[in-house]
This record gives structure tokens, C-alpha cells and sequence, in this order.
């Protein structure tokens, strides 16, 4: 047996898939045969989200009737909006949004029955209800009452709406509907495994979801955009970037938004969104944030050259958070909206690892460790009872 220990499952092979394919070498990421970036140029993420589920693209009366599904499905039950009155104000919305699920899934008819079909229906209640609660939670603690949702918007566009209580400029809400797209799928990263892990139990959507909401919480994963945001306002000119940079590795720190996991090259969803940095700037007239971002990736890059003789690469999540801030999405809401986005993905894998069609069928995951603890000699400790031990 292959030893695979202490490298995190990075280069192990744990399943096959037909949903994503992410080409660390050469910068390349797929959804279902096709190029993310001829996604965010030309689909949505209502049409986006219909392709991960079904493995093709709709028909345009097939799109339409996924829209229409999503919008009917919209609303928040007026006894979770309740429980989410009744939370601590301070109650993080990762926290909050993880908790929602299994109780959005108390009201879901199909929550047990366990065929594909029941699951597709399952999976567009999330992908619909997910962004209400964000923006009711947001609302909530800040004494303000939720926001129905409307149904002459999109997606990304009714999201904006419900958390701010005005209608976005469409191109704002365009630009975010490419967010939404770029967060959509990403293989088995750690929420997707930790999802597709719980399903691979036999247990429901709603609890994958909720395991795979824990797993982006983190912030090595979901949370490195807000970590991202804390760093821009912490740096805050662009006089002080290269000092502030040069001090934070050379002490062995890690610049957030910086490096990945898998992509050796940049990742490919980076430059969509420093493009969209640029836009938003253009529109607000304040390129305070894409300016700072931008001269942060250039340090960055400089200081690996000179102190470490290779490149690094900016990520998904170095641009998103200039973004996010500009677009008025307050910054612990960083990580919920990478949730909104990414339970189109989640949904998907969690059906495959249902209903996979490959031979042979997916089996519970359950991998082996070895044990480095002690024994009592060469057998296992005796038992003294609690009263016969001494100190």
C-alpha cells in the first residue's frame, strides 16, 4: 500500500467524476466538458447550475422552466426566519447558515426519499433558499426586518435585492451573477470530499450540505476571502504594501489570496475577477480597493522571486474580496456567499455519489490511519479502577 500520509489526500485519487476537471498546469478549469471561462461570458448561473446537475446544457423553454422552478421555490418559512430572530445578533452567519439547513430540510416533502429525481428537486430548493437566509440573517441582526424576494429578478440580481432592499444596477448584478458562476464548482475540494463523504453514508442532502457548509468555513478554504479583506484593511495605502509584504514572509507568514493548492500556473477565475475589480471601480469612481489588491499581487509575486527564486499565483480568492466589499457585501459575508454559490456544485457531486452510473458503485468512504499511540508493552494497558490509582 501507497503510503499517503500528512500530504492532506493532495495527488490521491478517491473517486471518478463527471462534473469538473481542474488542470493545475496549465491554468484550466471545466464544468461538465466546458471552460469556466466561456461560462462566465456567456451563460448564467441559473444555466450554469441546470448544466452541473443534468451534465448538459438546457434548451431555452428548459432553462425557462429551471428559472421559474428557483423562483417558486425563493421563499424562507416564516418559522426559520423565527429561529434566526431568537439567535444571538453576534451568531456567525457561516454558523447560522450551516445550522439553517437541516432545518430547511424538516420542511422538505422529499427529504427521505432517496431516488435521483427527489434529489434534483431537493437540490434546487437549496440552490433557491440558500441566498434568503444570507441576506435575512444580515437583515436580522441588523434590526431590520428580511426582504421577500421578487420574482422579476435573477438569481444574482434578487440576492443584491434582498440584502440591501434596493435594486442593483444591472451590471453590478451581472458582474456578481459571474461571481456566482466562477464559485460554482471546483472538484474535490475540501467541502465538496466532506459532502460526498457524509452522502457516501446513505445520509440526506441537507446533511451533506451542512457538512460541506462546516468544511468551507474554514479559513484555509471558504474563509481566505474575508481573510483577504481583513489584510487589505489592515495595510490600507498602497505606500505601505511592499513593507507590509516583504515583513510578512520573511517572518514565514502567508499572504492570503496568494499560492494554491492545485494550480501551479494562475488560477484561471483570478482573472475574470480582476477584471471585474476594474469594472466596479470604473462604475464607483473609487479604485481605492482594486489598486490596493493589485499592487498586494505584485509584491508578492516580486518578493517570491527574489527570496525564494519561483513564482506564485494570485487565486479565486484575492480579487473576490475587493470585489465582494465594492459591491456592498459586508465582509463576514464572504464565506455564505461562496456557500450560495457553491451548493450548485455541492448538489451535484452529492447526486453523483448517489446515483453514480460507474461500475463498480461508490462505496462508504472509510480510510485507515496508523495508530502512533502507546501500548503497554506489547499488549493493551491494564485497567486499574479509579480508586486503586495513584497520583
Amino acid at each position: 500500500m501507497v503510503d499517503t500520509k500528512n500530504i492532506g489526500l493532495r495527488g490521491v485519487k478517491v473517486a471518478d467524476t463527471r462534473i469538473s476537471d481542474v488542470d493545475g498546469e496549465k491554468g484550466i478549469l471545466i464544468y461538465r466538458g466546458f471552460n469556466v471561462i466561456n461560462l462566465a461570458h456567456f451563460s448564467t448561473f441559473e444555466e450554469v447550475s441546470f448544466l452541473l446537475l443534468h451534465d448538459h446544457l438546457p434548451t431555452q423553454e428548459g432553462l425557462k422552466r429551471f428559472q421559474e422552478e428557483l423562483i417558486l421555490e425563493r421563499k424562507i418559512p416564516e418559522s426559520i426566519l423565527k429561529y434566526m430572530r431568537a439567535l444571538p445578533k453576534s451568531a456567525s452567519p457561516m454558523d447560522l447558515l450551516q445550522s439553517a439547513v437541516p432545518v430547511l430540510g424538516s420542511y422538505d416533502r422529499h427529504l427521505h426519499e432517496e431516488t435521483k429525481e427527489a434529489n434534483l428537486k431537493k437540490a434546487i430548493r437549496l440552490i433557491a433558499k440558500l441566498p434568503g437566509v444570507v441576506a435575512a440573517w444580515d437583515r436580522i441582526r441588523n434590526g431590520n426586518e428580511p426582504i421577500s424576494p421578487r420574482s422579476d429578478l435573477t438569481h444574482a440580481g434578487n440576492f443584491l435585492y434582498m440584502l440591501s432592499g434596493s435594486l442593483p444596477d444591472p451590471d453590478t448584478a451581472k458582474d456578481f451573477d459571474i461571481c456566482l458562476i466562477l464559485h460554482a464548482e471546483h472538484s474535490f475540494n475540501a467541502s465538496t470530499f466532506a459532502g460526498r463523504e457524509v452522502a457516501s453514508t446513505h445520509a440526506h442532502m441537507y446533511a451533506a450540505v451542512a457538512a460541506a457548509i462546516g468544511a468551507l468555513s474554514g479559513e484555509l478554504h471558504g474563509g481566505a476571502n474575508s481573510e483577504v479583506m481583513k489584510m487589505l484593511l489592515e495595510i490600507g495605502e498602497v505606500s505601505r504594501v511592499k513593507s507590509w509584504i516583504s515583513d510578512k514572509l520573511q517572518k514565514g507568514g502567508k499572504v492570503m489570496g496568494m499560492g494554491h493548492a492545485v494550480y501551479h500556473t494562475e488560477d484561471p477565475r483570478a482573472g475574470i475577477l480582476r477584471k471585474i475589480c476594474g469594472r466596479i471601480a470604473g462604475r464607483t469612481g473609487d479604485p481605492r480597493w482594486c489598486e490596493l489588491t493589485t499592487a498586494i499581487e505584485t509584491a508578492t509575486k516580486e518578493e517570491f522571486r527574489k527570496g525564494k527564486g519561483k513564482e506564485i499565483y494570485a487565486n479565486v480568492d484575492l480579487y473576490s474580496a475587493s470585489v465582494y466589499h465594492m459591491m456592498g457585501i459586508p465582509m463576514d459575508l464572504f464565506t455564505p456567499v461562496f456557500a450560495v454559490s457553491r451548493i450548485s456544485g455541492w448538489a451535484a457531486h452529492i447526486i453523483e455519489e448517489k446515483f453514480a452510473e460507474a461500475q463498480p458503485k461508490p462505496e462508504l468512504y472509510r480510510p485507515d490511519a496508523d495508530y502512533v499511540g502507546t501500548y503497554c508493552g506489547a499488549q493493551a494497558c491494564e485497567y486499574i479502577p479509579i480508586k486503586e490509582r495513584s497520583e
